[in-house]
């Protein structure tokens, strides 16, 4: 596990887990160095975990059969990120 992705309100952070820092595993993103302070983004998805949301027509479907705002990036990555186009999956807790 890489780490912990929360929304607290507004607010949405990423934080790595030590143990991954410790490892010395490589970054998820340039723009997300390994570090064990957390990154913090107001009303957004921090650019790299946006890109993992789908888009389009999917984001559409997927917005409706689970009656989510297709705005609300976060809940539309928490419910679908079991099937990312990529090697990440983002489980909820």
């Amino acid at each position: 596990m890489a780490g912990h992705l929360e929304r607290d309100g507004v607010s949405i952070w990423f934080q790595y887990d030590p143990g991954y820092v410790q490892s010395c595993k490589p970054a998820l993103s340039l723009s997300l160095p390994l570090q064990l302070e957390s990154f913090e983004q107001v009303g957004q998805l921090t650019a790299y975990f946006s890109g993992l949301v789908s888009e389009g027509w999917l984001r559409r479907v997927q917005a409706f059969e689970q009656r989510i705002h297709p705005a609300d990036e976060f809940t539309l990555l928490i419910n679908n990120g079991r099937d990312l186009a990529g090697a990440e999956t983002i489980l909820p807790v």
